[in-house]
């Protein structure tokens, strides 16, 4: 920041000077010259000095010569200024103008607060600690606020128009369900095959010291049923697709084209939300299925090569290990587990600024979110079932 003091400036640069005069008990500096960025630096070490200069004489700093001011010379001033005061010596200043006093005031204010230290780091402040606690969970309310318009908006219908009929568009939903769907088969079913493989290995090498082995087909059935099968899914989609939804809103966010939508009359809600939450819910029920019929695959390879537990006796074994409520106890966290991922999919891409440092930011903090509240709901899901006996 730098404020004019001579409107007639000619635009040739003059040093920062500084002359001491003194007499009756009083010590007089008169400034002059351009006290900017570039020119302070040379009578910085001169400055130090006077600062730390013993005597109880008054010190008059006579600004009327400065041609022009910043930030950096009205802080080498009031550093001054407070040093001095600091050791009880009275600090009178005149000639500056009224742009040079504002400018004074406020950097005065930074040089005599004492949270600030000089060595740039900054200290623990009990204030600072409830500042942060308060901030964040205003922003939670505000995250919660919107995702919950961004759910209403979704179970209230399309509405691709603003105050229009509800409209639907099936190409829409059907082309995200392609992209967060079947595309995402492959990486699905190679890592739940091979956690459900690890299952397994692990539970048979455990139980073989009691002579139980058989009884990994109940292990493996109903921790992958219940529990592991929509999670791990849920997990992988939230950082695939998760983070695709919010880099796709959040790059059209950069670009103005949400903005764009508004101008022409659509509802960006129904026109960039709607087809992915849509999406979500019908593909992350089907991945959850394609899930568990892989893990038990990679778990019925294991049993068979590592414990001689063949296929047929394996599928039969589980017929008795379990039913019904195992099988769907998994599937109806799905579409809970999809609506959490595409709301703060959708918030985050939403709070994307002009900046490419912020699509990042947002795009880490949709993945982080989803997943550790996925893992929060199911452990919410995991404590309802027991309390109901399901």
């Amino acid at each position: 920041m730098q404020l004019d003091i001579d409107e007639g400036r000619n635009g040739s640069a003059r040093a920062a000077l500084f002359e001491l005069t003194e007499g009756d008990g009083v010590v007089t500096c008169r400034l002059s010259g351009d006290w900017t960025t570039h020119t302070v630096g040379d009578v910085d070490k001169q400055f130090r000095q006077l600062e730390s200069r013993e005597g109880s004489s008054t010190l008059h700093l006579d600004l009327s010569g400065i041609r022009y001011i910043d930030t950096a010379g009205a802080w080498l001033i009031a550093r001054l200024v407070h040093a001095r005061e600091q050791r009880g010596i009275e600090v009178e200043l005149s000639g500056q103008s009224e742009a040079a006093s504002i400018l004074l005031s406020a950097v005065a204010e930074t040089a005599e607060n004492p949270d600030v230290p000089t060595d740039g780091s900054k200290r623990f402040n009990l204030l600072d600690f409830f500042e942060m606690v308060g901030r964040g969970v205003y922003l939670l309310r505000r995250d919660v606020i919107y995702g919950l318009h961004i759910l209403g908006a979704t179970v209230g219908g399309a509405q691709m128009k603003l105050g229009g009929r509800q409209t639907i568009n099936p190409n829409a939903i059907v082309a995200q369900i392609d992209r967060m769907g079947v595309k995402a088969i492959p990486i699905v079913v190679l890592m739940s095959a091979i956690v459900g493989a690890i299952i397994a290995q692990q539970g048979a090498f455990q139980l073989r010291y009691f002579g139980a082995e058989i009884f990994v087909v109940d292990m493996v059935g109903i921790l992958v049923l219940r529990e592991l099968g929509v999670l791990l899914t849920a997990i992988m989609i939230a950082g695939r697709s998760g983070s695709a939804i919010t880099a796709e809103i959040g790059t059209m966010k950069m670009r103005e084209e949400v903005d764009a939508l508004t101008v022409i009359g659509l509802n960006p809600l129904g026109v960039l939300v709607f087809p992915r939450l849509v999406a979500l819910v019908i593909a992350l029920p089907c991945l959850t299925i394609i899930a568990n019929f892989a893990a038990l695959g990679g778990a019925i390879l294991v049993s068979w090569a590592y414990s001689d537990i063949t296929p047929p006796a394996f599928i039969e074994r589980m017929k008795t290990a379990i039913d019904l409520t195992s099988i769907f106890a998994g599937l109806i966290k799905a579409p809970f587990m999809a609506m959490i991922i595409g709301i703060i999919a959708s918030v985050e891409g939403m709070k994307v600024g002009g900046s490419a440092e912020s699509l990042g930011e947002r795009v880490t903090a949709s993945v982080v979110k989803a997943i550790f509240i996925v893992i929060v709901l199911d452990g919410f899901f995991a404590i309802f079932y027991a309390a109901i006996d399901f």
